[in-house]
Order: C-alpha cells, then structure tokens, then sequence
C-alpha cells in the first residue's frame, strides 16, 4: 500500500527496487490489494515479478473496496459475482494464473460472510485461488466463515500500540488453526518513523494533536531498551509482534530499499519473557490515544464490534 501513494509520493523505479531487495533478502510475502492506488499496485507488483519465479512468491490480495472517481472509499461489495469479477480483473494486474490467498478486505454487511467465501472456495476447487483469507473481522464472523471452507489465515492490525486482538479474536483463531498476518506493526510510522504527517497518516486520529504528543511519548519509552538490544524502535517493535507466536508474520511496508534490511534485521532480535514483561510495563495494553482509523472507517470494521 504504502508503495502506491498512501503516506506520500512514490516512484515506480524505486519501489521496484525495494520489492526486489526484499525478494532477494529471502522474503517471500507480498501483500497487496485491488483497490491499493485503484490498481496501481498490482501492476508494480506484476513489472517486479516479471523476471522472477512465480512460485518464490506469496501473493496475498485484498478485495472488495469500491472506490469512486478520486479514488475515495464508497463501500464495499462482498457478492459472489463481485468477488469472480474483482479475481479476473486481479490476475490481469498480476500476471499470474492464480493468487496464493485472496480475501475480503472488510466485511460487506448487505451480503452473509458464507456467500462470499463459498465464492471464494470455489475459485479454490478451480484453481485460480490457493487459500481463504480473511481481513479485519470479529470471532463471530470469523467462526461463521470457518464453518463454509477453510481459513488460512486473519489480516489484522497488531502492534504495541493496537492489541485490541487479545481480547478475543486471536484466541478464537487459534482455537480454530487460524494464523495472523499482523499489518500496521509500526503504527503507520508512530513506532521508529519518520514524524511527517504525509497522505493518510494527515487524517488518522493517533497523529493528532495532544493524542500525537501522548503516544510519541509513549513510544519513546522503548528507546533505552531498544538501544540495550543493538536495535531501531521499528526493529523493536517488528520483533515484539514476532514474538507474540509463531502463527503471528508481521507485515511491513519499506519505501525506499535500505529500509528492506533494517526491518528484516528485526528477525535478529531475541525477546525473552523479562524483556516481553518490561515492554508490556513500558506501553501497556490500551495504552494509545486515539482510535486507529478515522470514525468512518471505523465504522466498517466488523472486528471492532
């Protein structure tokens, strides 16, 4: 997302550049949406992988944003035939003939979680998709879902400074064989960035004002212990939701290539159960002000209910 204009101006070279030092670091998983720059992104993601292995690749694609002309949100569309039309369009994008796991970005509430992922287990039996995923729902849906055709795994935000997960949704995943691909492991910048406020981050809750003021503090207390550990506050906080279980990969977003090494340096930091208890000290649960999308946004996510 983050390589198609979401937090400022990108360039394509560049960006392909970061893809392609991420694949040669032994990465593997690109995450990405239909909607993510209305297209854009999957056809970056198509001209990087143009020389490459397809099989190297995971490719995890969202679906169902409706965008209007200006690329602003207008809902989101979960039908059955929605979910066909947006995977033919996709694998146009991609260039490839089939997506690793394809899943709803948000919950459609006009259409039941089982149509649109029995449409889904259909695009399965066909072979042009491998695996069910799902994205920002709650345990009831997330057990409603289960009970259609396999779920592979939740996309969900999890950080230091979003852990409304534990209450409920990740022991539900757990209980049912359900990873955890954790975005948002840096807070969208809060966590080891670079302070601006540049594209969406100018409108999201957590950058405002005294609640800006208050989680920069909070962050900050981490510094000590990230400097005790040979590490950046990102590394820090990439290794700390690593460290949350082995069904749990954070997704992160470099911009530039040099990033690439930073964040997956991250894998080098040991956490043990003091350092774990210390952090949970440092910033505990909650502790954030502001909500983590603007209140119309969040008012589409089904996990937050």
């Amino acid at each position: 997302m983050g390589l198609s204009g979401a937090y400022g101006r990108t360039d394509d070279d560049q960006s392909v550049r970061v893809i392609h030092s991420y694949l040669d670091a032994g990465g593997t998983l690109l995450d990405t949406g239909d909607f993510y720059g209305a297209g854009h992104n999957e056809q970056l993601i198509a001209r990087a992988l143009r020389h490459r292995n397809r099989d190297d690749v995971v490719l995890s694609v969202k679906f169902g944003a409706v965008l209007a002309p200006g690329r602003f949100p207008a809902g989101f569309d979960g039908r059955p035939a929605a979910v066909r039309n947006s995977l033919t369009y996709s694998l146009q994008r991609l260039g490839t003939d089939h997506v690793d796991i394809y899943r709803p970005a948000r919950l459609d509430r006009s259409v039941p979680i089982e149509d649109t992922v029995g449409a889904i287990a259909e695009l399965v039996d066909m072979g042009y998709v491998r695996h069910i995923g799902l994205s920002e729902v709650g345990a009831e849906t997330i057990r409603r879902a289960g009970a259609v055709a396999p779920i592979s795994d939740l996309q969900i935000e999890y950080s230091l400074l979003s852990r409304g997960i534990e209450d409920e949704i990740l022991a539900t995943c757990r209980e049912l064989g359900i990873g955890i691909t954790a975005y948002g492991v840096l807070s969208r910048g809060l966590i080891g960035g670079s302070g601006s406020n540049d594209g969406g981050r100018a409108i999201q809750p957590r950058f405002q004002g005294a609640n800006r003021e208050h989680n920069d503090a909070l962050v900050a207390r981490l510094q000590g212990m990230a400097d005790a550990k040979g590490s950046s506050l990102a590394q820090l906080a990439i290794a700390w939701v690593a460290a949350q279980g082995d069904d749990i990969v954070p997704v992160v977003g470099p911009r530039r290539a040099e990033q690439v090494a930073s964040m997956i340096g991250s894998t080098g930091i040991t956490l043990d159960g003091d350092d774990l208890a210390r952090i949970d000290a440092l910033i505990p649960p909650g502790a954030a002000r502001g909500d983590r999308y603007p209140a119309q946004f969040m008012a589409d996510l089904d996990s937050e209910r």
